[in-house]
């Protein structure tokens, strides 16, 4: 069984699991790999269901039906094949492969600490994977920027929010004073019309009489 890696997609791999020459590969294996490289990955990913259907242990057929569902953009379905090898193969090097792969598909979805998680574990069972490594120093870096980003806009919406609560005591004591203000005026007014009135209701003084003869 020959192992490579093939394809880049973005700052990762995928890994891809043939068979060696001298093996001859199974009808439905073979068909699947002749499609894959014809890029027809959904006749590709059927060609290894029938594998499977034959065969339910084939981690060959699980691994390249993976692959064929990681290029269709099936992502769960991709990322479920490589679980299974995982956790069915005692195979290290299938392993470390699946999980490579596993960490691609995740990274694809954007969930950067589980596809870190899975480029951990592979360098767990192959510390001299280089690939695998500047994948995870990559992933590492674009996480501790997210993280960043995150604790930048938390502490811009706790400034905000902490101006605004200085800002309103300020607005309310603005408002306090134009109201007092207007109160005194109506209160100058009233006093005003009310003197008015009553200079204008005031009884004059009555005229001295006229002396009697």
């Amino acid at each position: 069984m020959n192992l490579s890696r093939k394809i880049l997609f973005l700052f990762v791999g995928i890994a891809t699991v043939s068979v060696c020459r001298a093996q001859k590969p199974e009808p439905d294996i073979y068909k699947g790999n002749e499609l894959y490289k014809k890029q027809q990955f959904d006749k590709a990913a059927e060609a290894y269901q029938q594998a499977l259907t034959k065969n339910p242990s084939s981690v060959i057929a699980k691994f390249n039906s993976g692959n064929a569902n990681f290029r269709q953009n099936k992502l769960d379905e991709a990322i479920q094949s490589f679980d299974n090898i995982i956790t069915q193969s005692a195979d290290k090097k299938i392993q470390e492969e699946a999980l490579y792969n596993k960490g691609v598909a995740l990274s694809k979805q954007q969930k950067l600490e589980e596809s870190i998680d899975a480029w951990k574990q592979a360098l767990r069972l192959n510390q001299s994977d280089q690939e695998t490594r500047e994948n995870l120093e990559k992933a590492l870096r674009e996480l501790k920027k997210k993280q960043q980003q995150e604790k930048d806009k938390k502490q811009n919406k706790q400034k905000k929010k902490e101006e605004k609560e200085k800002e309103q005591p300020k607005q309310q004591s603005k408002l306090s004073q134009q109201r007092v203000e207007q109160l005194l005026r109506a209160l100058q007014q009233k006093e005003k019309e009310v003197n008015e009135k009553m200079n204008q209701t005031k009884v004059p003084a009555p005229n001295k009489p006229d002396k009697d003869w």
